[in-house]
């Protein structure tokens, strides 16, 4: 018997997908022999790293377990009253199960492709609904990353709205109320600066709009729970043209007046209390609701409702010619993800609840805020608050105040303290008892005791009065349907069979980086050490995350080749900013203000412009050559011309075309000699780890996409986090943050609302890179340039390749071009992305960066069967293309122009096509035996941009 005292499991080849016998079939197809040489023939040799990593050694996923379990047990979850817009709540076990833990929802990209994401595209359509009713506004997007950030691009849309003559007095005065969140401050602080928008911070009761003011912002309630009346203070601001945004507590409008009934132009906040864990800062669903006259300057993604070529109702995303990819430096927003997952869980707890739900859940808060109010009273203290929600601020000499946070540490209680008050929030996992153990603490404190609480009979005065709520809402018969448990169980089922996720197929998109998302890295993000803390909990409660943070920090530093890192950004293009914004303050501290110019490559992302303009930069263009390298020519003299006032060159590593450019450290040496700095645009970077970094190839600072390369899931379009690794000179300048210390005393000012952005999915991929170990994250990028090689080889012969390296390699993604066969057959890039559907694939990146292409990145998840399987499909797609070609097929009623063609298409007595049903839909063997049906024909863009409907439709409607 063979003896063995070692874990037989390793993790690297349960996540990569070939094995031995599929490794070198792929490598004898391609013509090499062995990964060594593939790697030697694709990546330049002077760039390649000639050290391991210096990482350990990799877990199993028990010896993980173990180890996580320890941070856990460091953490301390005690009972939250801190508040400032994070409350504790309940994620009701069919949401938690069904929706939040399950792969068919949190595998999903983007819902680009919409015919086959009418699932989650519905719940977004629920969650605009839900923010716009419960808001009294016209139209809101499908979520943005946090309450601050939400705020800051509320600052941004006003700012553009400006009229001629705010614009020829350059109004750039923004007032925001003190009694707003202090993150949020921060944020606007860090967002307003490089655009030269002016913060003027004050009391609201005492603000005399002026000419220069062109927008204001209002928190309702307020940080310190008291509601005000801000109706005269909106009406003297649209005397001034001046518009207002009010950022509320979603779960009060169940029973307070919305701010659109008085007359707000944009209400933003946080759904986090709709049914999403704190995870110690997140993720959670920020919301943005406006006018529906500012619909096309609306930051995010809109979901619409249109209808596909039968008629039927399907819903898409509307207007993107807004976004960010399309307009580039002209964009109004560098927001390229959200957080749809989230918001997902948060419609869904609207669902369940329905309107009776969350009124009852407030009442039931407010109630016992009263409560709390009243005994508090008696007990001889002096409260701030007049009228409130769920928000209590009390006087306490500095005494009291100390003492009080002993006792109340004591009974694992957390309040907010400040010099000479103490807030206290409650929320829906709020107590009686908890109550009770409130009043014990401050009568002891008041040298008193707390009476006995008849909570039963108990009698409270109204303290809303005139800001109660009188407007019905959530009347779609969406919100009344779903009560039962297995009722709700149903629906989500429902609409989880309408996606396609990565539990049907591989997702191919290029530099998206669809891997696996390892069932053993998202458990713990359940777990409630890391689910329940408040992300502004006493440092000494959260141990346990300090250590894994300081860990993965410095295991991100190595893989990158840099010194320090920011676990802040919560999304790459968030990711994008700070690295921009760290070089702003960096020139600034080197007495070099005036460097604001930022020359990008024109294959760049469209975040990358639109982040260096939001950065205060002027974005100058640098060319690219046919083989798609940039045109270092063109490169030299842009930045000899630019010299003192250079601030940044922008690139991708890998290109965006898919090659390693050879010419990447002079291309970086150029930038230095003139003065700037190299920003890595981390998007490519699955096809470094272990084998290169931004550090050997000469970047300054780089993001990282830690859902792509570092396996969080994309949640069908979030969550995301965007962490950024800097050299040492840059270090200083890291983001900080106004509620906890951290960062240098040089650091720039936060740019997202928690000082670790996303705090607990980064658990997802400190727990990738300790299962993978310093061996595996090499082989995992070895092969995603295999298996994108392997697929160049089955493609090549049939589709044009756009661009390769100097030997006919490319990383690990490609570019397909089909462009020829427009002019012949008429087929467009998105005929082959619709038919692709039918084949049940989801198409790869379309359109960019060459318009009709596809950028295909088969990730090192997949087997050779997997890939083959991609292969064949694209193969018999051009097969169909042929028939057209030879006038086999007609040139308009084809399997291409009429894709996807759903089931109840082919099974409809009348079939009017000359192909048949089986060609339509089963053009494979495979599929048989495991098809997806997209739930709607093609849809018709053009007509949901020009009838835009973006929330359900009213009861009335059905009525008709």
């Amino acid at each position: 018997m063979e003896k063995n005292i070692y874990h037989t499991d390793v993790f690297a080849n349960r996540h990569i997908g070939p094995n031995e016998v599929e490794t070198k079939e792929m490598l004898d197809a391609i013509g090499v022999k062995n990964l060594e040489q593939l790697i030697a023939e694709t990546i330049p040799q002077k760039i390649r790293s000639s050290k391991e990593l210096n990482i350990s050694e990799a877990l199993s996923e028990y010896q993980l377990a173990g180890k996580l379990k320890k941070f856990a047990q460091k953490n301390k979850v005690y009972k939250s009253f801190i508040g400032l817009g994070y409350h504790q709540c309940i994620t009701p076990a069919v949401i938690l199960r069904n929706v939040f833990e399950n792969p068919n929802w949190y595998t999903q990209y983007t819902p680009y492709q919409s015919e086959i994401a009418q699932g989650r595209l519905e719940a977004l359509l629920n969650f605009q609904t839900v923010v716009c009713d419960l808001t009294g506004m016209g139209i809101a997007n499908s979520s943005l990353l946090d309450e601050a950030t939400a705020t800051a691009e509320a600052m941004t849309m006003f700012y553009r709205q400006r009229d001629k003559k705010m614009k020829k007095n350059d109004a750039d005065v923004f007032f925001v109320s003190h009694e707003c969140f202090p993150q949020t401050i921060d944020v606007l602080k860090t967002r307003a600066t490089p655009l030269g928008i002016k913060l003027e911070i004050g009391d609201f009761q005492n603000f005399v709009f002026h000419e220069k003011c062109f927008g204001a912002l209002v928190q309702y309630p307020t940080t310190n729970g008291q509601i005000h009346d801000y109706k005269p203070f909106i009406e003297k601001a649209h005397e001034n043209k001046s518009l207002v945004a009010v950022a509320v507590d979603l779960l009060s409008l169940a029973i307070l007046t919305p701010p659109g009934e008085i007359g707000a132009d944009a209400v933003v906040g946080n759904s986090q209390v709709f049914g999403v864990p704190m995870g110690y800062g997140g993720p959670h669903a920020a919301f943005f609701a406006t006018h529906e006259k500012f619909q096309r300057s609306v930051p995010g993604r809109i979901v619409g409702i249109s209808k596909d070529r039968f008629g039927n109702k399907a819903y898409r995303l509307a207007l993107q010619t807004r976004e960010q990819h399309i307009r580039r430096e002209k964009a109004t927003s560098n927001i390229c993800t959200a957080q749809v997952l989230l918001a997902i869980i948060a419609s869904m707890y609207a669902v369940y609840h329905g309107s009776e739900g969350l009124k009852r859940i407030a009442n039931k808060v407010h109630t016992l805020t009263k409560i709390l109010d009243t005994e508090l009273k008696k007990l001889g203290y002096n409260l701030a608050n007049s009228h409130y929600f769920n928000t209590l601020t009390i006087e306490v000499s500095q005494e009291q105040n100390a003492a009080i946070k002993s006792s109340a540490l004591k009974c694992e209680m957390n309040f907010r303290h400040l010099p000479n008050q103490i807030t206290i929030a409650i929320d829906e996992t709020t107590t009686c008892e908890h109550i009770e153990t409130i009043c014990e603490i401050f009568a002891t404190h008041n040298k008193l005791s707390a009476a006995n609480i008849d909570f039963v009979n108990y009698q409270t005065t109204d303290v809303l009065g005139a800001f109660s709520r009188s407007s019905k809402f959530l009347d779609h018969p969406c919100f009344h349907e779903h009560r039962s448990e297995t009722a709700m169980m149903r629906y989500t089922k429902s609409l989880e069979n309408r996606d396609l996720s990565l539990t049907t197929s591989m997702i191919p998109l290029g530099s998206c980086t669809m891997k696996l998302n390892a069932a053993m890295e998202m458990i713990p993000v359940s777990w409630p050490e890391f689910s329940q803390l408040h992300p502004f909990a006493p440092q000494d409660q959260t141990l346990g995350y300090q250590e894994l943070f300081e860990e993965l920090e410095a295991d991100l530093a190595e893989i990158t080749g840099f010194y320090a890192t920011s676990l802040q950004p919560n999304s790459g293009a968030q990711g994008e900013y700070a690295g921009l914004m760290v070089i702003r303050a960096y020139h600034i501290g080197q007495g070099q203000p005036q460097r604001n110019i930022a020359l990008i490559p024109s294959s760049a992302h469209g975040t990358n412009p639109a982040s260096a303009v939001m950065a205060g930069m002027k974005v100058v263009v640098v060319k690219c050559d046919e083989q798609g390298n940039i045109d270092v020519d063109d490169l030299q003299q842009k930045a000899l011309k630019h010299q003192d006032n250079l601030s940044s060159l922008m690139i991708t590593y890998p290109s965006t075309h898919g090659v390693f450019e050879e010419e990447i450290q002079k291309i970086c040496q150029i930038i230095h000699e003139n003065g700037g700095q190299v920003y890595m645009d981390g998007a490519n970077m699955n096809a470094q780890v272990g084998l290169t970094s931004p550090g050997i190839i000469g970047a300054d600072v780089c993001h990282l996409n830690l859902h792509k390369t570092f396996s969080i899931p994309h949640g069908g379009g979030g969550p995301g986090m965007g962490p950024i690794c800097v050299q040492k000179h840059l270090a200083p300048y890291l983001p900080g943050h106004s509620l906890v210390s951290i960062g240098d005393n040089k650091a720039i000012s936060a740019v997202s609302a928690a000082p670790w952005g996303s705090s607990s999915i980064l658990l997802i991929s400190y727990a990738y890179i300790k299962m993978m170990g310093k061996s595996g994250l090499k082989c995992a990028s070895q092969y995603a340039i295999l298996n994108t090689n392997y697929l160049k080889k089955r493609l090549e012969r049939d589709f044009k390749l756009l661009y390769s390296g100097k030997n006919g390699r490319v990383a690990h993604e490609m570019i397909i071009d089909v462009r020829e066969f427009k002019s012949i057959t008429h087929v467009t890039v998105e005929d082959i992305a619709k038919r692709l559907m039918d084949y049940n694939y989801h198409a790869p990146t379309v359109s960019f960066p060459v318009p009709e292409t596809m950028m295909i990145e088969s990730t090192e998840s997949e087997n050779k069967k997997e890939l083959d399987q991609f292969a064949d499909a694209l193969l018999s797609i051009r097969q169909e293309i042929r028939e057209i070609e030879q006038k086999q097929a007609d040139v308009e009623d084809n399997v291409l122009k009429n894709a996807p063609h759903t089931v109840w298409e082919v099974t409809a007595s009348e079939w009017k096509h000359s192909y048949n049903r089986e060609k339509a839909c089963f053009p494979l063997d495979y599929i048989k035996n495991n098809k997806f049906w997209a739930y709607v024909s093609r849809i018709n863009n053009v007509q949901g941009d020009r009838n835009l409907i973006c929330t359900c439709p009213s009861i009335e409607e059905y009525e008709e």
